[in-house]
């Protein structure tokens, strides 16, 4: 039976407006490129998360996670089975002594409105974080960082969805974060919540320092172009957009997909890209980084589909 033919008949909790058939990912990423994925949905409870994925194994069907879409490169061909967009939302602040804070926040909360809300209450410890366009979910799943800070500096607790459909809460230590990954690049438990301890501090203070942090970024990332943000891993004893840069590839074009003129770091879709162009940008980058200043450089982007 086919898989729209399946879900149409399990009643599932989840609202059908929150399914979609043959839904175009290029709607649902950064980088504005993807072909279709077969079902697309929208999950808000931990309850509905639990139900599909206990319906999937069922069935056989194969599933793939995304958060924000903003650190993905969605093929030309689309996703096989269900692409599932975690959008469970949640923000609770416990007051600890010593002017601590733990924040509970959903894996579906965007960062910027963390970073915002955070700053309206006067709570410290987020604001490098601010102009990450991902969803706290991501954020931990790849350690995100910028400005110094990363999410291990500040993260005491995960809730999780395992493979086997419990729901677990995993310590700090348990999550093995370092430069850009951690135990979710190798363990396929869903993140549904994440606890945090911060800092008590200025409102005012905090804004001046989001407001500095936004401004260098918009001045040295090209955040007028659709992109996965940085797409190259740093090395450990150098710098990758230097590299390329240093290979000739600053403004480098294959079809709509180019090597950002801004940040060499960065590749944008120029505003017809398809997703074969940016794989053929990202081979290309890696193989004359390679050829010219004998560095293997890695994604830091996570490439999804067929």
């Amino acid at each position: 039976m086919q898989i729209e033919q399946l879900i149409k008949t399990a009643n599932l909790c989840i609202p059908t407006e929150r399914i979609h058939y043959q839904e175009p990912m290029k709607n649902h990423t950064s980088f504005k490129v993807g072909g279709p994925a077969d079902v697309y949905i929208r999950v808000q409870t931990e309850e509905e998360l639990q139900e599909l994925q206990e319906f999937a194994t069922k069935n056989k069907i194969p599933t793939t996670i995304i958060g924000n879409g903003s650190n993905i490169l969605v093929t030309d061909n689309g996703i096989d089975g269900i692409v599932i967009q975690i959008d469970i939302k949640k923000e609770e602040i416990e007051n600890m002594p010593n002017s601590k804070k733990i924040v509970t926040l959903g894996a579906g909360n965007k960062i910027a409105e963390v970073t915002h809300n955070l700053c309206k209450n006067g709570i410290s410890g987020f604001e490098e974080l601010a102009g990450i366009p991902g969803t706290i979910g991501g954020a931990v799943k790849m350690n995100a960082g910028a400005y110094g800070k990363e999410i291990k500096d500040i993260i005491k607790e995960v809730k999780v969805l395992t493979n086997e459909g419990k729901v677990e809460t995993w310590q700090k230590d348990d999550l093995k974060l370092s430069y850009r990954t951690s135990i979710f690049s190798e363990n396929k438990a869903i993140i549904l919540e994440a606890q945090f301890i911060l800092q008590a501090g200025n409102e005012i203070e905090i804004k001046e320092k989001m407001n500095e942090y936004m401004k260098t970024r918009r001045e040295k990332q090209p955040i007028e172009y659709p992109s996965a943000g940085s797409t190259f891993k740093r090395g450990e004893n150098y710098i990758t957009a230097k590299l390329i840069d240093e290979a000739g590839l600053k403004g480098y074009q294959i079809g709509g997909a180019q090597v950002s003129e801004k940040h060499a770091g960065f590749l944008v879709n120029k505003g017809n890209a398809t997703a074969s162009d940016l794989k053929a940008l990202i081979e290309y980058v890696q193989k004359t980084v390679y050829e010219k200043c004998g560095e293997k450089i890695n994604l830091e982007i996570e490439i999804l589909g067929k």
